[in-house]
C-alpha cells in the first residue's frame, strides 16, 4: 500500500471525507480482485515476464493518452530523477513478478495475507535507506507481524512451496518500492511516476521475456490483458484517491476487506478452502501494521 503526495511540496490537509474514501477503496479492492483473476487466466499461456511486458505496454499507452489528452501537459513525462525512478521500478517489477508467480502456486487468500507484510518490511528497511529510527515498539510490531506470517504459512503443518517464498519476496519488493516512492514524490507528480513505471517495466518485461523465449498471446487472452493493464493503474489511482480523502489509519482497515473478498473469490472460482488460520494470521499482520500507523500518527502529532 503506497501513500503518496501529488507534488513536490506538501499541501494543506484536506477535510476528511470517509464516505468518498470508502468508495475509492471499493474501486481499489475491485481492481485488485480483477487483477488476480485475470493474472491466473493469462498465465495459462504466458509467463510472468510476458505478462508484465503486455501489462506495462498497454499501461504505457493509457498513461500517454491521459497525459496528452487528459492534461495536455507533456512536461509531466519529464524528470530530473530518472535514477530514482529506475531503482524504484526494478523493485516494483520484481515484486509484481513474484505476486503474479505466487498467484499460480498458493491460494489467493494466502498470497494476499503475505502481501500485507509489506509495511512491516518498510519498518525494517527504512532505517537503512531513509535514516528512520528503529524503536523498541517498532521492533515489537515487526515481531508480531512475522508471527502472523508463520500462522498463515503454517510451516511443519502444511507443505511449503515456492509460492510462499514468492509471497514474502513480493512484499519485500513492494516495501522497497514504497520507500523509493516516498523519495520520488518529493520531486515528481503521480502521472510522472506512472509514466516512467510503465515505460521502464515495458523494456524490462520485453528483455526478460525474449530471454525466456517470447511467445505471442492468443486472441482469447486479449481481454484479460486489457483488464490487467487497466486494473494495475486503477488500483494505484483509487488507493491514492482514498488517501486524499482520509488518513491512512482510516483507509488501512478498509483495505483489509480485500482478504475475505479474495478468499471468497478463490472459494467460488477455484474451490480453494476457507482456512481459518489464514484469517487469524492475516488479522495479526494487519494489527501489527495498524499499530505502526497509530504510532506514526502520534509521533507526527507530537512533532
Amino acid at each position: 500500500m503506497t501513500t503518496v503526495q501529488d507534488g513536490p511540496h506538501p499541501r494543506p490537509e484536506p477535510q476528511q471525507q470517509p464516505l468518498k474514501a470508502a468508495l475509492w477503496m471499493c474501486g481499489a479492492i475491485l481492481s485488485f480482485v480483477l487483477m488476480a483473476v485475470s493474472g491466473r487466466a493469462v498465465q495459462a499461456e504466458l509467463n510472468t515476464f510476458e505478462l508484465m511486458f503486455w501489462r506495462s505496454l498497454l499501461g504505457f499507452a493509457i498513461i500517454l493518452l491521459v497525459i496528452r489528452v487528459g492534461t495536455g501537459n507533456l512536461s509531466l513525462a519529464r524528470t530530473q530523477h530518472w535514477k530514482l525512478h529506475l531503482v524504484r521500478n526494478v523493485f516494483h517489477f520484481f515484486g509484481q513478478n513474484m505476486w503474479f508467480y505466487g498467484l499460480m502456486m498458493i491460494p489467493l487468500s494466502q498470497l494476499i495475507a503475505l502481501e500485507f507484510t509489506s509495511p512491516i518490511w518498510v519498518v525494517l528497511l527504512a532505517p537503512l535507506l531513509l535514516g528512520e529510527r528503529l524503536t523498541g515498539l517498532k521492533l515489537m510490531v515487526t515481531v508480531a507481524g512475522f508471527v502472523g506470517v508463520l500462522i498463515v504459512a503454517q510451516p511443519g503443518v502444511q507443505p511449503l512451496n515456492a509460492g510462499h517464498a514468492a509471497g514474502v519476496l513480493c512484499a519485500m519488493g513492494f516495501a522497497m518500492n514504497l520507500i523509493f516512492t516516498r523519495k520520488i514524490m518529493q520531486f515528481d507528480r503521480v502521472l510522472t511516476v506512472l509514466f516512467w513505471m510503465t515505460l521502464s517495466q515495458t523494456v524490462m518485461g520485453l528483455v526478460l521475456a525474449i530471454g525466456a523465449g517470447f511467445t505471442w498471446p492468443s486472441l482469447a487472452l486479449s481481454p484479460w490483458l486489457v483488464v490487467i493493464a487497466v486494473t494495475g493503474l486503477s488500483a494505484h489511482f483509487s488507493l491514492t484517491s482514498a488517501l486524499r480523502h482520509a488518513p491512512a489509519t482510516l483507509v488501512a482497515p478498509m483495505e483489509f476487506a480485500r482478504l475475505p473478498i479474495i478468499a471468497l473469490v478463490g472459494f467460488a472460482l477455484y474451490a480453494e478452502p476457507l482456512d481459518p488460520f489464514v484469517f487469524l494470521g492475516a488479522a495479526i499482520i494487519f494489527s501489527a501494521n495498524f499499530a505502526n500507523l497509530i504510532l506514526g500518527s502520534r509521533r507526527r502529532a507530537a512533532a
